[in-house]
């Protein structure tokens, strides 16, 4: 093997790290040291790991995906707006920074059938809540006149976290 290759080479704790991972952070107050114990690294080391991966790319970032429904929260809206090309950075901006919007992100349109090039996300325990936020945060930025759907959940699919160990 060439040293470029095993400069790559993740080493078989590094491996047992990167399956552990796809699970989740473990629920203590030290999550790393915690990975560290099953891994037979240091806690240092498993740091210094996760921030070469993402460096490297392999880790994009770190998320928390959280079961909302069995808290309550059933009431949830995907909003989908058509926003000017020249404007949706900067409106993106401005929703993400709503405290009702739990998630915003930008996507190609889909032409002709789907104009919608925002989405942000609001999670509720009722749809009527769910559409007030929505009617009082679109007054705040002005989108009143700005095209848009309201899809609400039906169905939870399943959450998890991104995989990053060869099956």
């Amino acid at each position: 093997m060439n040293q470029v290759a095993e400069l790559y080479m993740d080493t078989e704790a590094e491996q047992r790290l990167r399956a552990l991972i796809e699970k989740g952070l473990p629920l203590t107050s030290r999550p790393w040291q915690t990975l560290a114990d099953q891994c037979d690294m240091s806690e240092a080391r498993v740091m210094a790991t996760i921030e070469r991966w993402q460096s490297e790319g392999l880790i994009k970032r770190l998320g928390l995906v959280i079961k909302h429904r069995p808290l309550g929260i059933k009431a949830n809206a995907m909003v989908v707006w058509d926003i000017p090309d020249d404007q949706v950075a900067m409106v993106g901006r401005r929703l993400a920074a709503e405290r009702a919007v739990t998630l915003c992100y930008r996507r190609p349109r889909r032409l002709p059938d789907w104009p919608f090039n925002l989405f942000c996300m609001i999670h509720g325990i009722a749809r009527q809540r769910v559409l007030l936020e929505l009617d009082a945060l679109t007054q705040r930025q002005g989108l009143e006149a700005i095209p848009r759907q309201v899809l609400f959940s039906t169905h939870a699919y399943r959450q998890r976290g991104a995989r990053y160990a060869a099956e």
